[in-house]
């Protein structure tokens, strides 16, 4: 039998979609294919899920509208709880007590959270004042605290002087307010709780409010010849250059003023004024600021 010494057709023998290399490598044992191949095709697989993960979506969505069925409502938006706020308090005891007292003395009367609070024409400050100190059911016998908003936006009267009362005897708190204008003043009412004078001294200092028949109106915290009221609204946050900065402040040379930016990068903020660079000698030398009692 004669021997078959033709060759088989390499090109129909592969399949489909094979490269040369990949099938010499898969028709040779021992031969792997390289990281890189394998590389690639997880890539191609992993892009694949990608795209038909996309195509999914896309005909879930399209089909509700394809069948004319609504898309889902959106959730609402939850509103935000609104806290208390005042409500009148024209039928409480006190403030029929002095509307009945004092005609025309109270101007509104509010309730917030407990707390009573009566707006008081500013001339009548003192009569009720008065009143309430004097009152036999419940005595306002303590002055709390007097101070003062400032309302820039508000031109008339910008500023709401508070009286804060307190009844020790009863345990109730009242809270009274009287509107100024900036050139006004309002009567002192140390004559009602001698209290009232350092207390009327801080808001005159911080504000510029003038209490009238005030003992000794005068700074309590500023200097006398200070410019300005810092608690204001209008009055400027950073450190500004005026009359009394220029009178009684040193002048920065730039030595000076390296000197000081260096003090306060190695934080020796202590060592800027005499009395305490000696209180820094006095440590070293290892003596006693203040003795201790024997």
């Amino acid at each position: 039998m004669a021997e078959d010494t033709k060759q088989p057709d390499t090109d129909a023998s592969k399949p489909a979609g094979v490269s040369d290399q990949s099938a010499a490598g898969e028709g040779q044992p021992g031969v792997i294919p390289t990281a890189d191949t394998e590389k690639n095709s997880k890539v191609e697989d992993a892009k694949a899920r990608v795209v038909a993960a996309k195509e999914a979506l896309t005909e879930k969505a399209a089909a509700p509208q394809a069948a004319g069925a609504p898309a889902a409502p959106k959730a609402p938006v939850k509103k935000k709880e609104e806290g208390p706020k005042p409500i009148d308090a024209s039928a409480h005891p006190q403030v029929k007590k002095l509307k009945a007292r004092l005609n025309g003395a109270v101007v509104e009367a509010l309730e917030f959270l407990g707390q009573l609070s009566i707006r008081i024409g500013p001339s009548r400050i003192v009569d009720v004042c008065s009143f309430l100190r004097d009152d036999p059911a419940t005595p306002f016998n303590y002055l709390s605290d007097v101070t003062c908003v400032h309302y820039p936006d508000r031109t008339a009267t910008p500023f709401d002087v508070i009286y804060n009362l307190y009844s020790i005897h009863a345990n109730e708190r009242i809270r009274l307010k009287a509107a100024i204008g900036a050139g006004e003043g309002i009567e002192s009412v140390t004559g009602v709780w001698p209290a009232a004078n350092w207390m009327e001294r801080e808001v005159y200092d911080l504000f510029g409010v003038k209490f009238l028949n005030h003992p000794d109106l005068r700074r309590l915290l500023l200097p006398p010849d200070w410019e300005g009221h810092p608690l204001r609204k209008d009055y400027p946050l950073e450190f500004v250059e005026n009359a009394w900065t220029a009178q009684h402040l040193p002048e920065m040379t730039d030595v000076t003023q390296e000197q000081l930016e260096q003090r306060r990068t190695y934080g020796l903020e202590f060592l800027s004024v005499p009395q305490e660079r000696l209180m820094r000698e006095i440590f070293q030398g290892g003596k006693e600021v203040m003795p201790k009692d024997k």
